[in-house]
């Protein structure tokens, strides 16, 4: 499992396994948000599987199932929500952490800019310079 942390109350993951909660838990995190739909996993992998685990640890968790379709206006703000609506750092992750990142990316658009957001993924180590023009028109937007 490999945490990267992109603000202090919200990091991403590539996917993660039942046996990975444990260090999630102790890392701090309060909820676990996974965003990769169950048909691209193993029934080990799957969000009911995992789901129990994190609840059995203690933690939140929430499936918000991402594909480059559902990354719709209402699935970022959705996330955005997830994301906020508990008392501490969120652990967000899917196949490889990439759509955990430009849904978060796409959800800051009112707050931070553009380059903010792009230094923030790719300290993370997620490079996300395709999504400028894409980020740029969301600020103007919103």
């Amino acid at each position: 499992m490999e945490i990267r942390p992109i603000t202090p109350r919200y990091a991403v993951s590539p996917q993660i396994s039942v046996e990975d909660v444990p260090a999630i838990a102790a890392a701090g995190f309060v909820k676990v948000i996974c965003n990769r739909p169950n048909s691209e996993v193993p029934p080990d992998q799957q969000s009911d599987v995992i789901g129990q685990a994190v609840r059995d640890a203690g933690m939140e968790y929430e499936v918000l199932e991402l594909t480059h379709q559902t990354m719709t206006p209402e699935n970022i703000a959705l996330q955005r929500d997830l994301a906020e609506s508990c008392s501490g750092p969120v652990l967000a992750y899917c196949a490889s952490g990439t759509r955990c990142s430009v849904i978060w990316a796409l959800g800051q658009c009112d707050r931070l800019g553009t380059d903010e957001i792009l230094e923030a993924t790719g300290k993370a180590g997620y490079t996300l310079d395709n999504l400028r023009p894409a980020l740029e028109q969301m600020r103007q937007q919103g």
